[in-house]
């Protein structure tokens, strides 16, 4: 495994500064943002594309500081009702594609996304439970007549440009948020489907991460480090869906932190074996939401406690068996 960041953190920096400064700190490869959500601060396709001089400028700083780039992400919700906003996320993820193929870079991160809970609607509807039974016919039109074809015609045009994975983000909010809808889209589209694991999304669901990575093995094609902090009493009261705003940290069932601030190093080292375990040999990306520290603070502290409890090494030979 190699120690990553994802990018958006250090979106102050210039990608040479960003890229320097991480690689003092200890990472090896890098997760940067080319569109979407994350933004396109170190990465922007629509001036890179237009220009090769560009792209090999990028190359050049990742070869002179020693450093990868482990995936490029673009998450956002090309599957959108309204169709302006489905359309820029849209372009963003062809954009992406291109530029991760003339950067030679094999991996996408993404959402799966969310349609509207029928073809008149303009927001997307993010069901939750099976009835009354209007929910399951909301389910029925957004995966077979929209996420499915609309995920199976990106999978040709990836493989078409040398992309191996799509690594859907688990996230509430979007159709995939869980191993079932992972491993469901994964069937009905193709093997290049697979998961960007974050237990964060699903600690403040009630699972167990490393049952969810054992369900999972074969289709974890990316993993993110980022932890989330269980409030006990507030979740006692008000449950695990909390629409607070991320800053209300007093107030809400749960809140994202850096690693270690929400789970044990336990919990973390138990994670990493899992991984290992399923045959993941990949990059363990840092993703900075922690709404009580800097990116910079954040981003030094996981490093620091990554670098005790990653597995780098192949095991080798079992002389003791």
């Amino acid at each position: 495994m190699k120690l990553g960041v994802f990018t958006p953190a250090v979106q102050n920096m210039s990608l040479e500064e960003a890229v320097k400064y991480l690689k003092s700190i200890g990472v090896e490869t890098l997760e940067i943002g080319a569109g979407g959500f994350p933004g396109k601060a170190h990465l922007n396709p629509e001036i890179l594309l237009a220009d090769d001089s560009k792209i090999e400028e990028v190359k050049r700083i990742m070869k002179d500081n020693e450093m990868e780039i482990c995936a490029l992400s673009c998450h956002g919700n090309a599957v959108h009702p309204d169709k302006a906003i489905a359309k820029t996320f849209h372009d963003d993820w062809v954009n992406t594609v291109l530029l991760a193929e003339k950067l030679g870079v094999n991996k996408i991160i993404t959402f799966s996304g969310c349609p509207g809970g029928s073809k008149d609607d303009k927001t997307p509807n993010w069901v939750t439970c099976p009835w009354p039974d209007d929910f399951l016919g909301i389910l029925e039109y957004q995966w077979n007549e929209v996420l499915i074809p609309y995920w199976k015609e990106q999978a040709d045009f990836a493989t078409k440009h040398g992309i191996e994975k799509i690594a859907f983000e688990m996230h509430p909010g979007f159709c995939v948020y869980n191993p079932y809808t992972l491993l469901k889209l994964r069937d009905a589209v193709g093997e290049i489907i697979g998961a960007n694991f974050d237990p964060s999304h699903l600690y403040w669901q009630g699972m167990d991460p490393c049952e969810a990575l054992k369900e999972l093995k074969g289709a974890v094609y990316h993993f993110h480090a980022k932890d989330t902090r269980i409030d006990g009493g507030n979740c006692a009261k008000n449950g695990v869906l909390d629409t607070r705003h991320y800053s209300e940290v007093l107030d809400r069932s749960w809140v994202f932190r850096t690693i270690g601030y929400g789970h044990a190093y336990k919990d973390w080292k138990d994670m990493i074996s899992m991984l290992k375990t399923i045959g993941y040999d990949d990059a363990v990306s840092i993703e900075h939401e922690d709404s009580l520290m800097s990116p910079k603070e954040g981003l030094e502290k996981a490093v620091s406690f990554l670098r005790e409890i990653i597995i780098s090494e192949d095991a080798g030979e079992m002389w003791w068996a």
